[in-house]
């Protein structure tokens, strides 16, 4: 009785690893496959190109704001008291403006992102679809919900070259 008990457990074990071993998992990393795509580099050029001119003056405003703040700091010993006041007050002002011009570029940056992400989601559905079916994948998991993966099972190489391919 025993002995039928161990085979039959025996039996189940090795059924279960054989099942497993001709599932077929994938695992990418969909953030890296599309900003490393030829589109993305593209993109990044156009974004470049487009907000030129805003980072020009967010770094012009930063640096107005240093040299106040070094020139507060060198000369503060040697200012009368109002004009340390009318200079922190225009280095406040500086800091400011800093503030809002960083802050509509980085939300004008993070829009375009996102509509490039949009745009881009069903070309990526499509060629993960193709890579499943052409490959014979049971599974692919995103590079972030999985702890540790072999390099073996990373599919963000062919997703790269698939997406590069569709023009």
């Amino acid at each position: 009785m025993k002995l039928l008990r161990n085979l039959l457990l025996a039996g189940c074990v090795m059924t279960s690893f054989s099942a497993f071993a001709e599932t077929k998992i994938g695992v990418v990393d969909i953030r890296a496959a599309l900003f490393s795509s030829d589109a993305a580099k593209s993109f990044s050029k156009q974004m470049e190109d487009e907000f030129k001119t805003q980072e020009m003056e967010v770094r012009a405003v930063q640096e107005s704001g240093q040299k106040l703040q070094e020139r507060i700091k060198k000369d503060s010993a040697i200012m009368s008291d109002t004009e340390r006041t009318k200079l922190a007050l225009q280095l406040e002002e500086k800091a400011k403006e800093f503030k809002y011009l960083k802050g509509k570029l980085d939300k004008a940056v993070s829009v375009k992102k996102q509509e490039f992400i949009q745009s881009s989601k069903p070309k990526v559905d499509q060629v993960l679809k193709d890579i499943v079916e052409s490959e014979n994948y049971d599974l692919i998991m995103p590079r972030e919900a999985v702890i540790y993966s072999s390099q073996s099972y990373d599919v963000t190489a062919k997703v790269i070259e698939k997406l590069n391919a569709i023009k």
